[in-house]
């Protein structure tokens, strides 16, 4: 669309809460497996942390909460943990392989990427960033992604006789990527409205999005089927994320956007949440 919003350049992903159905189990596998530690814990929830300061990660239980077959529904395909350099990759996937539990993988040009799901089938990626100035670009200006077989034993090698003592301060959330029912009304939402830009397609199925040119924040597809529907409010699943905005002016130039594109704005705590088409929640914070 011509003449189309933009999010500020200095944008980025902050936390990510999610739905569980067993909160011991969760914290169990997102402490012993993933490598985060508890910052709060109170009642059903808990806030989880990597450098004993910032929340990445908070896990809600809900009470029978159903557990649904995977890639069934619109919602959480994965979030994305950001690690900071090569060897924090290394060590995550040693910690993994000691975990015996399965794990997938996919070198992406621009960063090398693990993958596992947590005991309700929530999904997980664990990456790092190849530096920017190696990304690639097509004709388009679009970023050059694929996915080939990481290079397992070079990231073993990276880590070699350094100690695991769980994820690295410097680690944040990179990204999420979401299943959704139709392609363009998530384009639509996501960058006519709120003002990602388009970076990359994956065939008619997927795309990924930024701001400030980065590879994605968000990845839409439509491996749930088209029409998928939301997922229920008593599943397992996301809540919410926020997005870091990088001052007043730009949170408000947002919320107008959502307001006149017919978008409801609800504020708690002063703190202005939307939903996107599918129910997952984005909580506008200013990132002071």
């Amino acid at each position: 669309m011509v003449g189309s919003p933009t999010l500020h350049q200095d944008v980025e992903i902050g936390l990510v809460q999610i739905r569980v159905s067993n909160l011991e189990r969760s914290l169990d596998f997102y402490k012993n497996v993933v490598g985060l530690s508890v910052l709060r814990q109170e009642g059903r929830e808990a806030e989880m942390t990597a450098d004993g300061e910032h929340v990445l990660l908070i896990l809600r239980e809900i009470e029978n909460a159903r557990v649904l077959r995977r890639n069934s529904v619109a919602g959480l395909y994965h979030f994305a943990i950001l690690v900071p350099d090569r060897p924090s990759l290394g060590l995550v996937l040693r910690n993994l392989i000691a975990s015996e539990i399965h794990v997938g993988q996919g070198d992406h040009l621009v960063s090398e990427a693990l993958y596992i799901q947590d005991p309700d089938n929530n999904g997980i990626e664990i990456y790092r960033d190849r530096p920017q100035d190696s990304w690639r670009h097509d004709s388009e200006g679009h970023v050059v992604m694929t996915t080939d077989p990481v290079d397992v034993d070079g990231l073993l090698a990276a880590s070699e006789g350094l100690t695991w003592s769980g994820l690295p301060a410097g680690t944040v959330i990179g990204h999420v990527h979401f299943h959704v029912g139709d392609l363009e009304k998530a384009k639509q939402f996501y960058v006519d409205v709120l003002g990602f830009e388009l970076t990359a397609n994956y065939g008619d199925a997927a795309m990924f999005i930024s701001a400030g040119g980065y590879h994605h924040h968000i990845g839409l597809n439509i491996w749930a089927g088209k029409g998928a529907p939301a997922a229920p409010a008593d599943s397992v699943g996301i809540d919410y994320f926020t997005l870091l905005l990088p001052n007043e002016e730009e949170r408000v130039a947002v919320m107008e956007r959502v307001r006149q594109a017919g978008y409801t704005v609800n504020e708690l705590d002063g703190v202005p949440e939307v939903k996107d088409p599918w129910n997952i929640g984005i909580k506008l914070i200013v990132n002071n």
